[in-house]
């Protein structure tokens, strides 16, 4: 169809676009004329294409069309009239001039909120659900008949921009392609609209949006945030004009305590918290708002309004001044209707919008070499002298006020005093869970509690989901180079390690880790897999294929590997910040952004981590950690339909239970890594100071909390006794003790209940008529310490044999010598298949046993020596996919293939 384009912004832009790749010929495009000298994104667009773009200030004077304005109009010879967003009135002449009419977008279900102000009504009277119209045009009153209508939920904190970036914005342009489609087959509906339930409110205005405190608070919370961030709902407070942002009714665990801030007509005053400014309605209900605007355009953290701007400006180096001047003609080239940019000249005031925020902020990147900047910042400091005071002190690295409110738990352990999170972690902010509900976490080495932690509800899992898939679809993870993006990770690593002291602390308090095996492995080997992932990020690429050609024409196609969305990541106990980077750090450099469980028991070093990622400027959303039960937390994240993917660590059952989970619900990709029962095969002619060594390390490495632990060792006949009593000779070496003495070799058992299945599993062995030859007990001591544990004699058909303990238990059968088929039959009847290890120094014997087991890694001479190039996942009931290695990048990947003829 021949179609005239009428409208403006980024959306009329996006639907034109989008019209000219269906195929359509846009005969003309109709946006406003140029605002201080910047062209509307619509009209350069369309020039850029050839496409005759017209900028009529005025369509009609004193309601009558303008005739040379029509006559131009009507020598295009349009079919269509599409307006995807046009703020001017257009004469009726125009709108009923083609064949098949005029259809506008409206950004309310009509009738319900007629005008210009209907999003903003939707969420001021607090409707549960929004959407958007494609109307017939009428005379300008949005009362034609519908064509198409498209709803969605209504979230209790939605302002206008997250409902228009979310929904309205991307579906919208959608919408109003599909309803050219439908014009174009015929097919498109003419619905009368209904009076019922109509309505037409007023534009909102600045004048129009001061707040009526004597409301409920939740009518007050949807007044802030209907006029969030246009118009600004304001009060007169303090002697000024204070307009109110970021609001929400989220108050639980919020306690009224801070400074009193007297609001002329408000019910009682407001009080200025940590957290924000904390509001009441007439029903004495809370809210909080997070951002207040002064009177003179400055927009401050709510929680500083009483700490008013510094006395004393910073004096800036001759470096700094330098600096300042080529800030000043970035804003120059930026503004070019003012004359000079004074210190008090104010951005936005001086014509600046959201499209300017942006260039100014990557253009002072570029100047300042880097330098960590975020839109944000420009709404905080909004002019010139304020602005270069901001980049002076984020320079200086004296920007701390800037950065998000953590309250922490102080403890001074192992010479350190240790900062740690105990709050949830959702769209970059450590907050409450819902109720202020907590649990406590136990220190394994006495039982002692080390602190509360907030505990996931439903609610709170429905909001990381949100914020990760907002992060996803509109924020700068997806924007910014995959280079830049491995930058960020890099710098994560670097944090990682400044911090290594104080992250394996965390281990040996939290997990029972021995801290110096946490400091080489636990946080050692967390910081390599973030280096290792942080370099794949910008070598994530497709392929050419050849492909029959369509004659006499020709094809090109090509493979896109693009991010797959919003990912969870679960993790177990047993390695908890290890487990953790080995699937986050994939997912992170694929693209994606991540919701992370911990194991309920061990949560504090994905607390510290989170905070980690703040401080490496891994934009908000990206990163959210959820703390909580795998029944209800776990539950509703394998149910989620905005969850993509799962990556599980954890036991087989609940593996089986989640994947179910994801096909039930929306087909979720899964990778798991699950039990196992690994097998360990030493023969007569290995090395066997060696083989003892590595036998020792295979079993009791990390207290046997470990997912390749070798689940049963077999033995040689003729080695067997002498290689039983070296191993006892070496357990009894062992120091039982404090995880945090630089000398002890084994920790506590991770937590009391997993001691508790051990000593059970022990009793079982014993029963079944297995040898014990040492171990087997509790440790009579405080915590959860478990003896270092000898099982021979183990039988095939023994639950220990085939069981796994997932602790300090080395379990020894005999094979007879020689027999290398029989105890390879013995080795894979099981349906674990995670790993194994052969000792022996015959390579023909190595190379045939290794390529008979049935495990996804299999050790030779060696054991535990796991590296962050390396795939590493099993097969069978042990689960699928990878972590590690670039076969872990396509876990978080999905693959794309693209079709040219030519």
């Amino acid at each position: 169809m021949k179609i005239a384009v009428i409208g403006q912004s980024l959306f009329g832009q996006e639907v034109y676009c989008h019209l000219r790749k269906e195929g359509h010929e846009v005969v003309g495009v109709f946006t406003i004329p140029d605002k201080d000298g910047k062209a509307d994104p619509l009209g350069l667009e369309a020039e850029k294409d050839g496409v005759p773009v017209f900028k009529f200030p005025r369509w009609r004077v004193k309601g009558q069309a303008l005739p040379d304005v029509v006559a131009k109009y009507q020598a295009l010879g349009a079919e269509l009239n599409v307006l995807p967003f046009c703020s001017q009135f257009i004469p009726m002449e125009v709108i009923s001039a083609p064949r098949h009419g005029s259809i506008i977008y409206h950004p309310s279900l009509l009738p319900r909120h007629r005008g210009a102000s209907a999003i903003n009504w939707t969420l001021i009277h607090g409707d549960k659900k929004g959407g958007f119209t494609i109307f017939w045009a009428d005379d300008g009153l949005d009362t034609g008949d519908l064509l198409l209508q498209k709803e969605c939920e209504i979230l209790p904190d939605d302002t206008v921009s997250t409902l228009y970036n979310r929904f309205l914005f991307p579906e919208g342009i959608k919408g109003m392609v599909q309803a050219v489609r439908l014009i174009a087959e015929g097919k498109a509906p003419r619905l009368p609209q209904p009076e019922e339930g109509a309505t037409y409110e007023g534009i909102q205005k600045k004048e129009t949006a001061k707040i009526n405190w004597e409301q409920p608070a939740e009518a007050i919370h949807n007044w802030i945030r209907g006029n969030d961030k246009v118009p600004g709902a304001w009060t007169e407070a303090c002697g000024q004009k204070l307009t109110f942002f970021n609001s929400t009714l989220n108050t639980e665990g919020l306690v009224p305590e801070g400074e009193d801030l007297p609001i002329l007509g408000a019910h009682r005053p407001g009080v200025v918290t940590k957290a924000g400014l904390i509001l009441f309605g007439n029903d004495d209900r809370m809210l909080l708002v997070k951002n207040i605007q002064l009177e003179d355009g400055k927009m401050i953290p709510a929680s500083h309004f009483f700490k008013g701007a510094d006395s004393n400006a910073l004096e800036l180096t001759e470096e700094e001044l330098v600096m300042a001047e080529a800030v000043r003609s970035a804003w120059k080239r930026i503004l070019p209707s003012v004359l000079e940019v004074e210190d008090s000249t104010d951005f936005f005031k001086s014509g600046a919008a959201s499209v300017d925020v942006v260039r100014l902020v990557e253009e002072v990147k570029e100047l300042c070499d880097g330098l960590e900047l975020e839109n944000e910042d420009v709404y905080m400091a909004t002019t010139f002298g304020d602005f270069v005071q901001l980049l002076v002190r984020k320079l200086r690295g004296d920007d701390k006020d800037s950065e998000c409110i953590i309250d922490y738990v102080e403890k001074t352990v192992n010479k350190l005093t240790l900062r740690m999170p105990y709050q949830l972690f959702i769209g970059g902010m450590f907050v409450d869970a819902e109720g202020a509900k907590t649990y406590e976490t136990i220190n394994p080495t006495d039982g002692s509690v080390i602190c509360q932690v907030s505990l996931a509800q439903v609610s709170d899992v429905d909001k990381a989901v949100a914020a990760a898939k907002d992060a996803f679809e509109n924020g700068l993870w997806g924007k910014i180079s995959a280079r830049d993006r491995g930058r960020l990770l890099y710098r994560l690593a670097d944090l990682m390690e400044q911090h290594q002291e104080e992250l394996a602390t965390i281990e040996a308090l939290d997990a029972g880790a021995v801290y110096t095996l946490a400091l080489k492995t636990h946080v050692g080997m967390s910081i390599q897999t973030f280096r290792y992932f942080a370099g794949w990020c910008d070598k994530i690429q497709g392929s050419t294929i050849p492909i029959n050609h369509a004659r006499p024409n020709r094809n090109l196609t090509l493979t896109r590997k693009e991010p797959i969305g919003v990912c969870v990541i679960i993790i177990p106990w047993n390695y908890p910040l290890m487990m953790l980077s080995w699937k986050t750090a994939a997912c992170l450099a694929a693209g994606n952004t991540v919701v992370i469980k911990p194991a309920q028991v061990t949560p504090l070093t994905a607390l510290k981590f989170a905070e980690l990622t703040l401080k490496a400027g891994i934009p908000k959303g990206v990163v959210n950690i959820l703390l909580g039960s795998g029944s209800l937390v776990g539950q509703r994240l394998s149910d989620h339909p905005d969850v993509r993917k799962i990556g599980f660590t954890g036991s087989t059952e609940v593996g089986k239970h989640i994947m179910k989970s994801c096909a039930l619900s929306n087909l979720k990709k899964v990778s798991l890594e699950l039990g196992g029962k690994s097998p360990l095969i030493i023969f007569a002619d290995c090395d066997l100071s060696k083989a003892v060594q590595m036998g020792m390390s295979s079993v009791f490495f990390n207290k046997g909390e470990n997912c390749i632990a070798a689940g049963r060792l077999f033995v040689e006949d003729s080695i067997h006794d002498q290689f039983v009593q070296k191993v006892v000779e070496e357990v009894r070496k062992m120091k039982i003790g404090n995880p945090l003495d630089r000398d002890t070799n084994h920790g506590p058992q991770n937590h009391e209940a997993h001691l508790r299945k051990l000593v059970e599993y022990c009793q079982r062995g014993v029963d079944e008529g297995a040898t014990l030859v040492c171990g087997g007990r509790q440790v009579p001591r405080p915590g959860f310490f478990f003896e270092p544990t000898i099982f021979t004699d183990v039988e095939d058909h023994m639950s220990i044999a085939k069981e796994e303990s997932f602790g300090p238990v080395m379990i020894i059968s005999r094979f007879a010598d020689g027999d290398v088929d029989t105890v390879l039959s013995r080795a894979n009847a099981t349906e674990f298949g995670l790993a194994s290890g052969i000792f022996t120094r015959d390579i023909n014997k190595a190379l045939y046993v290794s390529d008979k087991l049935e495990a996804g890694t299999v050790f030779v001479n060696t054991y535990n020596k796991t590296d962050v190039a390396a795939p590493f996942g099993g097969f069978k009931q042990s689960g699928f996919g990878k972590d590690l290695g670039e076969a872990a990048l396509n876990e978080y990947l999905r693959v794309k293939t693209v079709t040219f003829e030519y």
